[in-house]
């Protein structure tokens, strides 16, 4: 058994929530322990539409404060980590069916001017018979209008939550599940098991449940309590096709029952399309695309697109489930985004905090609020402080200026492989590089753009144990290896035991 003594604060839950309020504790001088029973991001955190953004269709369910919170931290977080997000124009054909233009161009005006928006460009009008977005859809759609916001590496924003809590004294426990949770002397004895069947144990002040699907099998199995708010969950589904388009905006179609679809560029020729919004009441660990969302999401696609997408076009697909706040709305698509917290505690002390909902764009206000929240019953630390911090990597004025330096400095790496490093790492390629001067000094390459030096890097900081957590998570070279690419990257971390158990 390995004892942790005692915390401040143990979070369970290792996805965007969970992870964004171990760092925003540790920075606060407090002591942090973090168990995820899988790998960081493993469930809804890396299965996202990958986008930081106000949500714009919020705005037809009057949910502007939302909103407004939303654009104020779409601004906050392209400050904190401009190497995994950047700006992205969306072309949103009109289509009268669904909305008047008049009203389309109100809401984006409201869009623009609710929140901060010091960085991105606003709306603007398009006919689309003259311009270039108007090239990969049928030629009856005329007009549309393009706003502004942000794309995301959602998986990588929560590993770099997570080590900056590291790096920060927040002790990080992946594959490690809860099992028990019970208060004795004004503390939390929580039990942890590890994927070889160990135990761990720690005593904290205070208990975090940021366990998203699971928010509600922890209050009751692990903690024994009742829970007296409850999830609603829904699955949102996405395929993966060639990009059929010139350019790197997005689109945003209208499907005929009034949702959006957002098609996306994607790992550079490909796209990501989605999402779905399907009630789920199943395993959220089995969550699949069913035959039902891939029609939907064609046909939503085929509205518009000139050239028609077929089953044979998707090259890959995944689903995910979302813990949305049950607030008895009937509509799937319109169920809130917000979040609350419910707070249990006994004789003013050893408080047991559980997230409900939450969406990535507002994961780092919502841990702010929730230590904010929690600081009564801890010791007196530092005040908030996330706000105007860069994540791990993001530490530098100008991303574009800084790939091009990167690139200077290293010229044996090809352009694709220096912006990938320079994307996905930041200023923190320069320690993946080392001392490498050729490209034969990355070690084996698996396939892609994939070499062992990456790999090695990943295995020795970031907490990957298994091939899917460099291939899909980590990075997303799994869309670009073949069968034998993996099967060489698994063989290479099994001799060196790596692999999890």
């Amino acid at each position: 058994m390995s004892d942790h003594g005692v915390v401040d604060l143990a979070v369970i839950g290792g996805g965007i929530n969970g992870a964004g309020i171990a760092r925003d504790a540790a920075g606060r001088g407090l002591k942090v322990l973090l168990c995820e029973k899988g790998d960081l991001a493993e469930a809804t955190s890396s299965r996202s539409s990958k986008l930081v953004h106000g949500g714009l269709r919020y705005l037809e369910y009057w949910q502007f404060r939302l909103v407004r919170e939303a654009l104020s931290e779409r601004e906050v977080l392209l400050q904190a980590a401009p190497h995994i997000i950047w700006p992205m124009r969306f072309v949103l054909p009109h289509s009268a069916e669904q909305r008047p233009a008049w009203l389309i161009r109100l809401g984006l005006l409201v869009y623009d001017h609710l929140g901060a928006r010091n960085r991105l460009p606003g709306c603007r009008r398009i006919e689309l018979r003259q311009a270039p977005e108007g090239a990969p859809l049928k030629p009856e759609f005329t007009l549309a209008f393009e706003y502004s916001d942000c794309w995301v590496d959602d998986a990588r924003l929560v590993v770099l939550n997570a080590l900056d809590a590291h790096r920060r004294g927040a002790t990080v426990l992946t594959r490690t599940a809860a099992t028990v949770a019970r208060r004795a002397g004004g503390l939390w004895q929580l039990e942890m098991c590890d994927s070889t069947g160990a135990t761990h144990r720690v005593n904290a002040r205070a208990l975090v449940n940021a366990a998203g699907p699971w928010v509600e099998d922890v209050i009751g199995r692990v903690a024994g309590r009742q829970a007296t708010r409850h999830m609603r969950l829904v699955k949102g589904s996405h395929i993966v096709v060639s990009k059929f388009w010139h350019g790197p905006q997005a689109y945003v179609l209208q499907s005929h029952d009034g949702r959006v679809v957002f098609a996306i560029p994607f790992e550079g020729e490909l796209c990501l399309i989605g999402t779905t919004d399907v009630a789920y009441s199943g395993d959220p660990n089995a969550a699949t695309i069913d035959d039902g969302e891939i029609e939907y999401l064609l046909a939503v696609v085929n509205r518009y697109a000139r050239h028609p997408l077929t089953r044979a076009s998707i090259l890959h697909a995944f689903a995910g489930v979302r813990p949305l706040l049950d607030d008895d709305t009937a509509n799937p698509s319109a169920v809130s985004r917000d979040y609350l917290f419910e707070l249990d505690t006994e004789d003013g002390r050893a408080p047991l905090m559980s997230t409900f909902g939450g969406k990535i764009t507002t994961y780092r206000r919502l841990a702010e609020q929730a230590v904010e929240n929690l600081m009564p019953f801890l010791p007196n630390r530092g005040r908030s402080w996330t706000r105007s911090a860069p994540l791990p990597g993001g530490e530098m004025p100008n991303f574009v200026a800084f790939v091009a330096d990167f690139a200077a400095r290293h010229p044996f790496l090809p352009t694709t492989l220096a912006q990938h490093y320079a994307r996905l790492y930041g200023t923190r390629a320069e320690a993946l590089i080392g001392d490498a001067t050729a490209l034969g000094d990355l070690g084996q390459r698996f396939g892609g753009w994939l070499y062992e030096r990456e790999v090695q890097f990943l295995v020795d900081t970031e907490w990957a144990r298994t091939a899917p957590d460099i291939l899909q998570r980590r990075t997303k070279h799994g869309l670009h290896l073949d069968r034998d690419g993996e099967a060489r990257l698994e063989r290479w971390m099994a001799t060196r035991g790596v692999l999890a158990p």
